[in-house]
């Protein structure tokens, strides 16, 4: 019976339990406060654009290039025999002016050719006059026999004789101007100031007609050959031809070579076109020329042949032009441009005419007006018509 009552007992102890604890949260859920509703606001894309305004704009055109003298010559001597003095600067890497003597011969067997030769001209011309005196000899004897009649011969008068003496006077000459020739021929000197590139001789060393001593060029002038894609010529004077007359007509161009950590400049103007189109590429090549490539001044090197440059060729002037960054056309001849004059605008894929495409920029004829916003952010999905917000960059992106 015990067992009863207890059973009872926390049966009806549970059940209050319960009842309590369901009367404690009907009594909590009356002083709740509902939960505050909040408005989602719909984000719409963040993207840069800038804002283009028509420009004059003098275009130019880059390309690269190996810096190589106008004229390279090797040294080959004209005459044989032993060296007995170079020029201290006969090294590679020296310089030289023009008409200084580079090597100089033995002279001693060409001096006594040019002393054998000036006899033999001496002993002909002592040929010529007694052939002429004996000619007058026999004139005045056949004026004596023979007053009025003119001789049946030429022998008479001895006119062969003088023409072979005469001939012979010649031959001698001829022999002495080519013995002076040799001599002078014993001192080698280039007809402009140049530098040498590679020497190999040295006093004491017998050299030979016809064998090159050395490598030189001149210092005058360098060039610069640039290869060039066929559209590229369109926007500036192209020297398509051989009548250049030097009135500096064509594109002006500054070189630039980086040297010493540091970037230098030359002024140069462009003169011809190779001879041909490369076969490979299909590329042009312009040459273009570098005046006093070695004059050094503010610290800038000499522009040596070897080196390496990028070559900005000036170009046409064009007007109303709009210059973008080329990561802002899309696809082949497109950009985004922001409509709108609120806080959201909306995205148009405007088709342009793009006239020149460079390394950076991109130059538009027509489709856009000024002051358009054009979008350079990238994006991943884009309709036409779309809501978008723009930062506009303040950096001159035309600049």
């Amino acid at each position: 019976m015990k067992n009863r009552k207890r059973v009872i007992l926390q049966i009806v102890l549970v059940v209050v339990i319960i009842a309590a604890a369901i009367g404690v949260a009907k009594t909590m859920s009356l002083f709740r406060k509902p939960p505050v509703k909040k408005t989602q606001h719909v984000s719409f894309p963040l993207l840069n654009a800038i804002q283009v305004y028509p420009e004059s704009l003098q275009m130019t055109v880059q390309g690269f290039g190996t810096v190589k003298p106008r004229m390279e010559v090797q040294v080959v001597p004209q005459v044989s025999g032993k060296v007995m003095h170079c020029h201290r600067q006969l090294v590679n890497g020296g310089f030289f002016q023009a008409d200084e003597p580079l090597v100089v011969i033995e002279q001693t067997d060409y001096t006594l050719v040019v002393e054998s030769a000036a006899a033999a001209v001496a002993q002909a011309e002592v040929k010529v006059e007694q052939e002429k005196a004996e000619a007058d000899i026999a004139h005045q004897e056949w004026e004596k026999l023979h007053p009025d009649k003119q001789p049946d011969s030429i022998l008479v008068f001895r006119e062969p004789q003088i023409r072979n003496a005469q001939a012979q006077l010649s031959a001698a000459k001829a022999r002495l101007a080519k013995a002076k020739l040799d001599l002078e021929r014993t001192t080698i000197t280039m007809p402009f100031d140049g530098r040498v590139v590679a020497t190999n001789i040295d006093v004491g060393q017998f050299i030979t007609i016809g064998a090159p001593i050395a490598t030189v060029y001149r210092t005058d002038v360098v060039e610069v050959m640039v290869p060039l894609e066929d559209a590229e010529l369109a926007w500036f004077a192209v020297p398509l031809n051989s009548n250049h007359n030097g009135d500096n007509s064509y594109a002006a161009v500054t070189v630039f070579a980086e040297f010493a950590g540091a970037e230098h400049t030359w002024v140069g103007r462009l003169v011809r076109t190779e001879g041909q189109i490369d076969p490979k590429s299909r590329m042009v090549h312009v040459v273009a020329q570098v005046v006093d490539p070695f004059k050094t001044e503010s610290g800038r090197p000499p522009l040596v042949p070897g080196m390496f440059v990028r070559v900005a060729i000036q170009g046409k002037e064009v007007k109303d032009i709009y210059r973008v960054r080329r990561y802002a056309i899309r696809g082949s001849k497109e950009v985004w441009v922001a409509k709108g004059t609120g806080e959201t605008k909306k995205l148009t894929i405007q088709p342009v005419e793009i006239v020149r495409m460079d390394r950076d920029f991109a130059y538009i004829s027509s489709g856009l007006s000024e002051g358009d916003f054009v979008v350079t952010s990238a994006l991943g999905t884009v309709t036409n018509g779309m809501t978008i917000r723009i930062i506009v960059d303040d950096e001159a992106e035309n600049q």
